[in-house]
Protein backbone atom coordinates (compact mmCIF):
# COMPACT_ATOMS: atom_id res chain seq x y z
CA UNK A 1 0.00 0.00 0.00
CA UNK A 2 1.21 3.59 -0.95
CA UNK A 3 1.96 5.55 2.38
CA UNK A 4 1.68 8.73 0.80
CA UNK A 5 -2.03 8.24 0.52
CA UNK A 6 -2.25 7.50 4.01
CA UNK A 7 -3.21 9.87 7.01
CA UNK A 8 -2.55 9.07 10.70
CA UNK A 9 -3.88 10.99 13.93
CA UNK A 10 -1.63 10.81 16.67
CA UNK A 11 -3.35 11.83 20.27
CA UNK A 12 -0.69 11.27 22.83
CA UNK A 13 0.52 14.19 23.54
CA UNK A 14 4.20 13.15 24.73
CA UNK A 15 4.70 11.51 21.21
CA UNK A 16 7.90 12.66 20.23
CA UNK A 17 8.53 15.12 23.19
CA UNK A 18 11.89 13.11 24.37
CA UNK A 19 12.63 12.70 20.52
CA UNK A 20 11.56 14.85 17.93
CA UNK A 21 12.64 12.28 15.21
CA UNK A 22 9.59 10.43 16.11
CA UNK A 23 7.46 13.42 14.73
CA UNK A 24 9.83 13.82 11.51
CA UNK A 25 9.54 9.82 10.76
CA UNK A 26 6.44 9.36 10.64
CA UNK A 27 5.46 12.79 8.52
CA UNK A 28 7.92 11.51 6.05
CA UNK A 29 6.20 8.26 5.89
CA UNK A 30 2.82 9.21 5.29
CA UNK A 31 0.71 11.64 3.74
CA UNK A 32 -0.52 13.65 6.43
CA UNK A 33 -0.57 13.52 10.20
CA UNK A 34 -2.67 14.86 12.42
CA UNK A 35 -2.16 15.73 16.01
CA UNK A 36 -4.33 15.69 19.42
CA UNK A 37 -5.51 19.48 19.35
CA UNK A 38 -6.16 19.35 23.16
CA UNK A 39 -3.46 18.51 25.90
CA UNK A 40 -5.06 15.78 27.08
CA UNK A 41 -6.88 12.38 26.11
CA UNK A 42 -9.73 12.60 23.72
CA UNK A 43 -13.49 12.29 24.33
CA UNK A 44 -15.76 10.13 22.00
CA UNK A 45 -17.21 13.03 20.03
CA UNK A 46 -13.86 14.65 19.53
CA UNK A 47 -12.58 11.83 18.13
CA UNK A 48 -15.66 10.77 15.90
CA UNK A 49 -14.78 14.16 14.22
CA UNK A 50 -10.96 13.64 13.95
CA UNK A 51 -10.89 10.27 12.90
CA UNK A 52 -13.14 10.76 9.52
CA UNK A 53 -10.45 10.36 7.10
CA UNK A 54 -7.87 8.80 8.82
CA UNK A 55 -6.30 5.70 8.19
CA UNK A 56 -4.01 4.58 11.14
CA UNK A 57 -4.06 6.07 14.84
CA UNK A 58 -1.46 5.96 17.15
CA UNK A 59 -3.69 6.44 20.62
CA UNK A 60 -3.24 7.43 23.64
CA UNK A 61 -6.33 6.99 27.11
CA UNK A 62 -8.64 8.21 24.40
CA UNK A 63 -12.08 7.10 24.81
CA UNK A 64 -12.51 4.52 21.61
CA UNK A 65 -15.63 3.38 22.20
CA UNK A 66 -18.45 1.43 19.43
CA UNK A 67 -19.70 4.36 18.41
CA UNK A 68 -16.26 5.82 17.34
CA UNK A 69 -15.18 2.85 15.83
CA UNK A 70 -18.40 2.44 13.70
CA UNK A 71 -17.52 5.86 12.45
CA UNK A 72 -14.15 5.35 11.40
CA UNK A 73 -14.84 3.62 8.05
CA UNK A 74 -11.12 4.02 6.56
CA UNK A 75 -9.05 3.24 9.79
CA UNK A 76 -7.03 0.04 10.06
CA UNK A 77 -5.41 0.27 12.52
CA UNK A 78 -5.08 1.58 16.13
CA UNK A 79 -1.66 1.23 17.73
CA UNK A 80 -1.92 2.06 21.39
CA UNK A 81 0.52 4.08 22.90
CA UNK A 82 0.97 2.33 26.28
CA UNK A 83 -0.19 -1.26 27.56
CA UNK A 84 -3.80 -0.35 28.75
CA UNK A 85 -6.70 -1.33 26.30
CA UNK A 86 -9.19 -1.20 28.34
CA UNK A 87 -10.13 2.04 26.87
CA UNK A 88 -10.55 0.69 23.16
CA UNK A 89 -13.72 -1.63 22.14
CA UNK A 90 -12.04 -4.70 20.99
CA UNK A 91 -14.68 -6.10 19.98
CA UNK A 92 -16.17 -3.64 17.53
CA UNK A 93 -12.43 -2.88 16.36
CA UNK A 94 -12.77 -6.98 15.41
CA UNK A 95 -15.97 -6.61 13.29
CA UNK A 96 -14.64 -3.57 11.35
CA UNK A 97 -11.05 -5.89 10.67
CA UNK A 98 -9.40 -3.08 12.25
CA UNK A 99 -6.00 -4.41 14.22
CA UNK A 100 -5.30 -3.47 17.62
CA UNK A 101 -1.45 -2.99 18.71
CA UNK A 102 0.40 -2.13 21.76
CA UNK A 103 3.48 -1.36 23.62
CA UNK A 104 4.23 -4.23 26.02
CA UNK A 105 6.96 -3.86 28.27
CA UNK A 106 8.12 -0.24 26.99
CA UNK A 107 6.98 1.95 30.13
CA UNK A 108 7.21 -1.07 33.27
CA UNK A 109 10.75 0.61 34.54
CA UNK A 110 9.37 4.33 34.05
CA UNK A 111 5.88 3.26 36.22
CA UNK A 112 8.07 0.91 38.61
CA UNK A 113 10.47 4.05 39.11
CA UNK A 114 7.45 6.06 40.13
CA UNK A 115 5.94 3.76 42.29
CA UNK A 116 8.84 3.56 44.50
CA UNK A 117 9.14 6.82 44.65
CA UNK A 118 5.67 7.08 45.59
CA UNK A 119 6.21 4.82 48.13
CA UNK A 120 9.28 6.89 49.93
CA UNK A 121 7.29 10.18 49.44
CA UNK A 122 4.39 8.53 51.56
CA UNK A 123 6.24 6.72 54.12
CA UNK A 124 8.53 10.13 55.07
CA UNK A 125 5.96 12.75 54.43
CA UNK A 126 7.87 14.30 51.91
CA UNK A 127 4.68 16.49 49.61
CA UNK A 128 3.46 17.67 53.06
CA UNK A 129 6.84 18.51 54.81
CA UNK A 130 8.26 20.10 51.44
CA UNK A 131 4.83 22.30 51.19
CA UNK A 132 5.06 23.59 55.33
CA UNK A 133 8.29 24.37 54.85
CA UNK A 134 7.84 26.36 51.57
CA UNK A 135 4.84 28.02 53.98
CA UNK A 136 7.55 29.01 56.42
CA UNK A 137 6.97 25.99 58.51
CA UNK A 138 9.63 23.74 60.28
CA UNK A 139 7.51 20.47 60.80
CA UNK A 140 8.41 17.27 62.24
CA UNK A 141 6.18 14.75 60.81
CA UNK A 142 5.91 10.96 60.77
CA UNK A 143 8.13 9.27 59.54
CA UNK A 144 8.77 5.44 58.20
CA UNK A 145 11.32 3.91 56.10
CA UNK A 146 11.14 0.70 53.98
CA UNK A 147 13.44 -0.68 55.90
CA UNK A 148 11.97 -3.78 57.63
CA UNK A 149 8.31 -3.26 56.15
CA UNK A 150 6.78 -5.46 54.27
CA UNK A 151 5.69 -4.17 50.94
CA UNK A 152 2.77 -6.06 48.93
CA UNK A 153 2.61 -6.14 45.13
CA UNK A 154 -0.80 -6.96 44.35
CA UNK A 155 -0.25 -8.03 40.30
CA UNK A 156 3.45 -9.25 39.43
CA UNK A 157 2.96 -9.03 35.53
CA UNK A 158 5.83 -6.97 34.11
CA UNK A 159 5.60 -3.56 35.94
CA UNK A 160 5.30 -5.91 39.58
CA UNK A 161 8.38 -7.34 38.63
CA UNK A 162 9.79 -4.04 37.93
CA UNK A 163 9.11 -3.02 41.42
CA UNK A 164 10.49 -6.07 43.04
CA UNK A 165 13.97 -5.58 41.51
CA UNK A 166 13.64 -1.83 42.52
CA UNK A 167 12.90 -2.66 45.97
CA UNK A 168 15.66 -5.10 46.23
CA UNK A 169 18.08 -2.82 47.90
CA UNK A 170 15.77 -1.07 50.61
CA UNK A 171 15.89 -4.41 53.02
CA UNK A 172 12.43 -4.73 52.81
CA UNK A 173 9.85 -8.01 52.73
CA UNK A 174 8.19 -8.26 49.41
CA UNK A 175 5.65 -9.97 48.89
CA UNK A 176 3.23 -10.85 46.14
CA UNK A 177 -0.30 -12.09 44.76
CA UNK A 178 -0.62 -12.75 41.24
CA UNK A 179 -3.59 -15.10 39.86
CA UNK A 180 -0.27 -16.82 37.45
CA UNK A 181 2.11 -17.63 40.38
CA UNK A 182 5.39 -16.59 38.72
CA UNK A 183 7.24 -18.97 41.06
CA UNK A 184 10.49 -18.90 38.99
CA UNK A 185 10.85 -14.46 39.14
CA UNK A 186 9.92 -14.69 42.76
CA UNK A 187 12.38 -17.81 43.99
CA UNK A 188 14.92 -15.95 42.47
CA UNK A 189 14.10 -12.42 43.25
CA UNK A 190 13.36 -13.12 47.16
CA UNK A 191 9.64 -12.13 46.57
CA UNK A 192 7.09 -14.33 49.03
CA UNK A 193 3.99 -15.36 46.82
CA UNK A 194 1.16 -15.53 49.28
CA UNK A 195 -2.69 -15.44 49.13
CA UNK A 196 -5.22 -12.30 48.10
CA UNK A 197 -5.73 -12.17 52.03
CA UNK A 198 -2.43 -12.70 53.37
CA UNK A 199 -1.26 -9.82 51.07
CA UNK A 200 -4.10 -7.04 52.23
CA UNK A 201 -3.62 -8.18 55.77
CA UNK A 202 0.19 -7.89 56.17
CA UNK A 203 1.47 -5.49 53.95
CA UNK A 204 3.00 -2.08 55.28
CA UNK A 205 2.74 -0.27 51.90
CA UNK A 206 0.41 -2.23 49.11
CA UNK A 207 0.70 -1.38 45.70
CA UNK A 208 -1.81 -2.36 42.74
CA UNK A 209 -0.56 -3.32 39.64
CA UNK A 210 -2.96 -5.84 38.12
CA UNK A 211 -5.66 -5.16 34.91
CA UNK A 212 -8.55 -3.86 34.80
CA UNK A 213 -11.24 -6.91 34.51
CA UNK A 214 -14.87 -8.15 35.38
CA UNK A 215 -13.52 -8.90 38.91
CA UNK A 216 -10.62 -6.13 39.56
CA UNK A 217 -13.01 -3.53 38.69
CA UNK A 218 -13.91 -1.31 41.64
CA UNK A 219 -12.20 -4.46 44.02
CA UNK A 220 -10.45 -1.89 46.38
CA UNK A 221 -13.58 -1.43 48.09
CA UNK A 222 -14.87 -0.75 51.58
CA UNK A 223 -14.66 -4.94 52.65
CA UNK A 224 -11.01 -4.80 50.73
CA UNK A 225 -9.99 -1.98 52.92
CA UNK A 226 -11.49 -2.52 56.14
CA UNK A 227 -8.73 -6.04 55.95
CA UNK A 228 -5.64 -3.62 55.22
CA UNK A 229 -3.65 -3.10 58.18
CA UNK A 230 -4.14 -0.32 60.43
CA UNK A 231 -2.07 2.61 59.38
CA UNK A 232 -1.18 0.71 56.01
CA UNK A 233 -0.09 2.75 52.71
CA UNK A 234 -2.27 2.12 49.49
CA UNK A 235 -0.31 3.25 45.82
CA UNK A 236 -1.98 3.05 42.43
CA UNK A 237 -0.05 3.62 39.75
CA UNK A 238 -2.36 1.00 37.62
CA UNK A 239 -5.72 2.06 36.47
CA UNK A 240 -8.37 4.84 38.31
CA UNK A 241 -11.06 1.49 37.85
CA UNK A 242 -10.01 -0.84 40.48
CA UNK A 243 -10.59 1.19 43.35
CA UNK A 244 -13.73 3.13 44.98
CA UNK A 245 -12.49 6.29 45.58
CA UNK A 246 -15.92 7.30 48.16
CA UNK A 247 -14.66 4.18 50.25
CA UNK A 248 -10.60 5.22 49.80
CA UNK A 249 -11.71 8.78 51.20
CA UNK A 250 -14.04 7.28 54.18
CA UNK A 251 -10.56 5.20 54.68
CA UNK A 252 -8.49 7.57 54.61
CA UNK A 253 -10.23 9.90 57.12
CA UNK A 254 -11.30 7.50 59.41
CA UNK A 255 -7.33 6.69 60.00
CA UNK A 256 -7.40 3.00 58.27
CA UNK A 257 -5.15 3.82 55.65
CA UNK A 258 -2.13 6.45 57.06
CA UNK A 259 -1.55 7.76 53.02
CA UNK A 260 -2.44 7.06 49.73
CA UNK A 261 -0.14 8.05 46.34
CA UNK A 262 -2.24 8.01 43.22
CA UNK A 263 -1.34 8.46 39.52
CA UNK A 264 -4.56 7.32 38.12
CA UNK A 265 -8.38 8.10 38.76
CA UNK A 266 -11.95 7.40 37.58
CA UNK A 267 -12.27 10.15 35.49
CA UNK A 268 -9.18 12.19 34.21
CA UNK A 269 -8.31 14.69 35.07
CA UNK A 270 -10.10 14.57 38.51
CA UNK A 271 -10.62 18.21 39.34
CA UNK A 272 -9.41 20.51 42.02
CA UNK A 273 -12.71 19.97 44.02
CA UNK A 274 -12.23 16.70 43.89
CA UNK A 275 -11.92 15.23 47.66
CA UNK A 276 -9.23 12.56 47.68
CA UNK A 277 -6.90 15.27 45.68
CA UNK A 278 -7.67 17.76 48.74
CA UNK A 279 -6.58 16.00 51.68
CA UNK A 280 -2.72 16.51 52.45
CA UNK A 281 -2.13 12.71 53.29
CA UNK A 282 -3.07 11.98 49.22
CA UNK A 283 0.12 12.44 46.92
CA UNK A 284 -1.46 12.76 43.57
CA UNK A 285 0.09 13.10 40.34
CA UNK A 286 -1.44 13.72 36.54
CA UNK A 287 -1.21 10.16 35.17
CA UNK A 288 2.20 10.31 34.54
CA UNK A 289 3.59 6.70 35.29
CA UNK A 290 4.91 6.22 32.04
CA UNK A 291 6.22 9.73 31.21
CA UNK A 292 9.68 9.17 31.40
CA UNK A 293 12.16 10.20 28.72
CA UNK A 294 12.66 6.49 27.66
CA UNK A 295 9.57 5.09 28.04
CA UNK A 296 8.00 7.77 25.59
CA UNK A 297 10.60 7.25 23.44
CA UNK A 298 10.10 3.34 23.30
CA UNK A 299 6.21 3.45 23.61
CA UNK A 300 6.62 6.05 20.47
CA UNK A 301 9.03 3.81 18.85
CA UNK A 302 6.94 0.32 19.23
CA UNK A 303 3.63 1.65 18.20
CA UNK A 304 4.83 4.18 15.22
CA UNK A 305 6.38 0.76 14.32
CA UNK A 306 3.68 -1.15 14.59
CA UNK A 307 1.17 1.42 13.27
CA UNK A 308 3.06 1.48 9.84
CA UNK A 309 3.40 -2.12 9.21
CA UNK A 310 -0.28 -2.06 8.98
CA UNK A 311 -0.57 0.03 7.13
CA UNK A 312 2.04 -1.97 4.64
CA UNK A 313 -0.58 -4.59 4.45
CA UNK A 314 2.09 -6.21 6.93
CA UNK A 315 2.12 -8.71 10.07
CA UNK A 316 2.65 -5.94 13.17
CA UNK A 317 4.76 -7.09 15.85
CA UNK A 318 2.08 -6.81 18.76
CA UNK A 319 -0.89 -7.47 18.17
CA UNK A 320 -3.47 -7.69 20.70
CA UNK A 321 -4.68 -11.01 20.83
Amino acid sequence: MDLKAMQVLVTPTSFGKSDPQLCRDLEAQVGRVVYNPSSKPLKAVELTILLADIDGFIAGLDEINRSVIDSAHKLKVIARYGVGIDNVDLQAAREHGIIVTYTPGANSKAVAELTVGMMISLGRSLLQASQETKAGGWPRLPSFSLEGKTVGLFGLGAIGKQVARQLAGFDCVIQAYDVIAAADFAAANTVRLVSREELIASSDFLSLHCPVLPETRGMVDQAFLSQMKQGAFLVNTARGELVDEQALLSALQSGRLRGLAMDVYAKEPPGADHPLVRLPQVISTPHIGSHSDSATTAMGRMSLADCLAVLRGEQPKYPVK
